[in-house]
């Protein structure tokens, strides 16, 4: 059983300064485990209780966003085992699609702290966005997505990729990802 960690909790992990009052995590069960649901919400129920932590998960959190990181491109990495648990973190790239999605100032702050302590490239940032842009359903929410990554992007690039980043070459590359043509 695997929980993948998400949302502020991991930007604590990643050693940002910002708390955060809840966990957000997906929690995949594979086919033979399948049976052990009922234990397992049961568990995270009683944990959250005893600990006093709110807590957010899904067997898919591609669905907390109505943007969508193409399964080929979702990735995460292991963290730490407890037992048959093995907690893991998402790549922050595909974190920061979802921060990008939702866009809060919390949001923000925690992009700039962990794409700058993560060492994400803004182009394979840019490009991802981009290939998750064209990958999600059709929504109003899109356009919002769009705008909010070109505006992370001209107001916050520099802080985190330094004073030799580009901008303009960023929003291009995930127009150029999301095949985004120009009017």
């Amino acid at each position: 059983m695997t929980l993948i960690l998400t949302g502020g909790a991991q930007a604590m992990l990643l050693g940002s300064r910002r708390t955060t009052a809840d966990a957000d995590f997906g929690l995949v069960v594979s086919a033979h485990d399948e049976p052990l649901w009922p234990e397992v919400e049961s568990a995270v129920i009683t944990a959250a209780r005893d600990t006093g932590v709110t807590v957010q998960y899904s067997n898919d959190i591609d669905r907390w966003s109505s943007v969508t990181i193409p399964p080929t491109r979702r990735r995460s990495r292991p963290h730490r085992r407890f037992g048959r648990l093995s907690v893991h973190v998402l790549d922050p790239a595909c974190w920061a699609v979802y921060k990008l999605a939702r866009y809060l100032d919390a949001d923000v702050e925690d992009l700039r702290y962990v794409l700058r302590r993560a060492h994400v490239p803004s182009g394979a940032l840019a490009r991802l966005c981009g290939t998750s842009l064209r990958a999600s359903p059709r929504s109003t929410q899109l356009f919002l997505f769009r705008r909010q990554v070109e505006h992370f992007f001209r107001t916050h690039g520099r802080a985190v990729w330094g004073r030799g980043f580009d901008a303009g070459s960023a929003i291009a590359a995930f127009h150029r990802a999301a095949q985004i043509t120009p009017r």
